[in-house]
């Protein structure tokens, strides 16, 4: 039987799909499903009872979860930006040169801002985004304000910083759903590697442009400006230069056109840009951090297991992981870690499993679980299926929590 709910559901479905210019077949494919299943849902036959599903309806029709449905049976899945995100983000609004202009110059700390800036970076790859807002917000005032007084004068250790500053701004913001934000930072932080005339800082920008583009799920873009760093960095340094950090630039872009493929639909390039960055990682060794990009084989091996969660090859992905020791990752980058390995073990309806490396993210990186889209869709759908579950009430007070 139909409900009234279900059936204003499906007609919204059905007029969105038609605005867009899809058949019934044609969206069926880009969701993943059957053409009856699309003609159920759009008649009210079929409920939609899973957010992994929804949110992927929601992407195809180009619109949110909460546009879709008022149904109060998806709190987690209606975030709102984390207050440090928009506290970032109000940082990068100020005028810092007109507020620098009735002020007399200061002497400059260049250890100080080169110390502060290391430690920025260490806060985005243990996930502590509160604190990084913090930080961040003194030290772009302080960064802005001695480069708008000095002018051209700008000593190139402070340019070097104000990028590197702006980097990790970025990397925050992208992750907290802050993107125009995160697409400012870069902009501010290209624009001084482009004074240093640094191609492997300018190829550090674009490697953080590529992963905004993909967090805003824009993987055409994501994939042009990861393809045009990749092509220009093997142009400026052949492949005679042994330079790791070198290597460590091009695997992390390469890592980016895999995703971007795998999210795209486009496997067989996914599985051609990682074996590129496998190749890469021969010339980098784990443990080395070469432009904030942590590449190395262990990442490669953590984003296979992305690329096969996109692809829908759970198999794969957990096979892959097996072999992964994430004790030896950052926080930031093992919590993500984790949350996929759920996503995979999702796949494959092993609750447990789920719940436990969902669990486990919480305790290594909780504000980056506490805020990523997929471990609060992972959640969404074990409190429908599995809300006595002590377990999933827990995990869902954690995502609620301040």
């Amino acid at each position: 039987m139909r409900s009234d709910s279900s059936t204003d559901f499906g007609r919204k479905i059905a007029f969105l799909r038609k605005k867009l210019g899809y058949s019934q077949a044609e969206f069926a494919q880009k969701v993943g499903r059957s053409e009856t299943w699309v003609s159920q849902v759009e008649r009210g036959v079929r409920r939609i009872d899973r957010m992994s599903v929804l949110e992927r309806v929601a992407d195809a029709l180009d619109t949110e979860v909460g546009e879709l449905t008022p149904e109060k049976s998806w709190p987690l899945a209606q975030t709102g930006k984390p207050a440090a995100a928009t506290e970032l983000a109000l940082t990068l609004a100020s005028n810092h040169a007109l507020q620098a202009l009735p002020k007399s110059p200061q002497p400059v700390d260049i250890p100080g801002i080169e110390e502060r800036t290391s430690h920025a970076w260490k806060l985005a790859h243990s996930a502590q985004y509160e604190e990084l807002a913090i930080l961040l917000r003194d030290l772009i005032t302080e960064v802005e304000t001695a480069s708008d007084q000095a002018g051209n004068e700008t000593p190139p250790a402070v340019r070097q910083s104000r990028a590197r500053m702006y980097l990790a701004a970025s990397a925050m913001l992208a992750k907290l759903g802050e993107f125009d934000a995160a697409w400012v930072a870069i902009d501010r932080a290209t624009a001084s590697a482009h004074t240093l005339k640094n191609a492997h800082l300018l190829a550090e920008c674009a490697f953080r442009l590529a992963i905004v583009f993909q967090a805003s799920r824009r993987f055409d873009m994501a994939r042009r400006v990861a393809g045009d760093a990749a092509n220009a960095l093997s142009q400026t340094y052949p492949q005679g230069d042994s330079d790791p950090a070198t290597y460590a630039l091009l695997g992390a872009l390469h890592l980016q056109l895999a995703t971007a493929s795998a999210r795209s639909g486009d496997g067989d390039a996914a599985y051609r840009y990682l074996n590129d960055a496998r190749e890469a990682a021969e010339h980098v060794h784990d443990g080395r951090n070469d432009y904030n990009t942590e590449f190395g084989p262990t990442n490669v091996s953590l984003h296979e297991v992305a690329v096969a969660v996109e692809l829908g090859d759970a198999g794969r992905a957990l096979r892959v992981a097996e072999q992964i020791d994430d004790g030896r990752l950052s926080a930031e980058r093992q919590g993500r870690f984790l949350i996929d390995v759920a996503s995979a073990s999702a796949q494959l309806r092993r609750t447990d499993a789920v719940i436990n490396a969902l669990r486990r993210s919480f305790t290594v990186s909780p504000q980056q679980a506490r805020s990523h889209s997929r471990a609060r869709t992972l959640i969404a759908d074990l409190l429908r299926s599995h809300g006595d579950d002590p377990r999933v009430k827990e995990l869902a007070g954690q995502v609620t929590s301040n």
